[in-house]
């Protein structure tokens, strides 16, 4: 027997339960791991569903409501694991539901993960998502581009804009070293909550960060590159396309360092 759910507002889902939502393709959620019961960035998570659940459906739930969801999710499971909570309207896709319908959450848990070694080479592809700042479902570009990466022979996929701008990876965003500061590329992205628990953390360590665009033309420029998810605060790149970037064990440390200064919560 698992020890870890799949939950529908609270509560271990049915079979019913599930079915409709197999066929659907309109919803959002949020990644996250859990640490001795406790989450990083929790703020950050609720302030992600909510502020989508508005821009998607036109209301979200009470933050002490998910919490409730959470908490049961975490209790049901052991100490440390990866947690996935997805917002969605019974009403279905294809729809415009009104205020009456409310909206529903299902969680997920399962093993914790910590991401991939690396460094990893990636390659680039021109993509743009719809509605790039919000974390929905149904992105089969995401898992098409990085399927054809691989049978390139790298590891992941990086997407560059139709203005030539590096924005971030398959599943992650992209963050860089230019040898003093931290480097964010400039360009329609998902905020990520490990992004935002490591610039605040780095803000209150005062190192410095700057957003501005990066090409493949910058590359050279720069002292070394990383991904990011909620699995890790950072995973080196050795590669992005043909052009190498540097080994910068120092700038994959202080990331950790920051992420690992940000407090475990309890939902």
């Amino acid at each position: 027997m698992t020890s870890f759910v799949v939950h529908r507002n609270g509560r271990a889902a049915t079979a019913e339960d599930l079915a409709p939502l197999a066929f659907a393709g309109y919803a959002h959620f949020t990644a996250m791991q859990v640490r001795d019961g406790g989450i990083r960035g929790l703020d950050l998570h609720l302030e992600r569903l909510r502020s989508a659940s508005l821009e998607m459906f036109g209301q979200a739930l009470p933050d002490d409501r998910v919490r409730s969801f959470l908490r049961a999710a975490v209790a049901a499971g052991p100490a440390d694991l990866s947690l996935v909570a997805t917002v969605y309207s019974p009403a279905g896709e294809f729809t415009v539901a009104g205020a009456d319908i409310e909206l529903e959450v299902l969680v997920r848990t399962g093993p914790a993960a910590s991401g991939p070694e690396g460094p990893l080479a990636l390659a680039t592809v021109e993509h743009e998502r719809v509605l790039p700042t919000f974390k929905h479902v149904g992105e089969v570009a995401k898992t098409y581009f990085l399927r054809q990466a691989v049978g390139q022979g790298f590891d992941d996929a990086a997407f560059v804009d139709r203005r030539g701008r590096l924005s971030e990876a398959s599943i992650w965003n992209l963050a860089f070293w230019d040898g003093t500061a931290v480097v964010w590329p400039e360009a329609e992205v998902l905020g990520g909550t490990t992004m935002g628990i490591v610039r605040r953390q780095l803000d209150r360590l005062s190192v410095p960060q700057r957003v501005r665009e990066v090409t493949l033309a910058d590359l050279p420029t720069l002292a070394g590159g990383v991904v990011m998810n909620s699995w890790t605060p950072g995973v080196a790149l050795r590669r992005i396309d043909s052009v190498p970037l540097p080994e910068a064990p120092g700038f994959v440390e202080l990331l950790h360092r920051a992420y690992r200064a940000e407090p475990l919560t309890s939902p």
